[in-house]
């Protein structure tokens, strides 16, 4: 899956943060109902504008971002 297909960054929208297409809902909000312990099921039903692709293309964005972050260990 192409999370490019799904998700669009534009700075009018939330300030420029990632969001589901054509919505409000930012990718960052999607990845903390998931890690809340909200399941696919509990997402789609409280806000039925999403479908499953939509919460796969979040995390396929969040895994790509990660991949790219740098971590530099402490030296002590």
């Amino acid at each position: 899956m192409d999370w490019k297909d799904r998700i669009s960054i534009d700075p009018n929208v939330l300030v420029g943060k990632p969001v589901i297409k054509g919505t409000r809902i930012a990718v960052e909000f999607i990845v903390e109902l998931l890690a809340e312990g909200w399941t696919h099921e509990q997402i789609l039903k409280n806000y039925p504008h999403l479908t499953v692709k939509d919460i796969q293309a979040s995390l396929h964005y969040a895994s790509e971002m990660m991949k790219q972050e740098k971590v530099y260990p402490l030296t002590v």
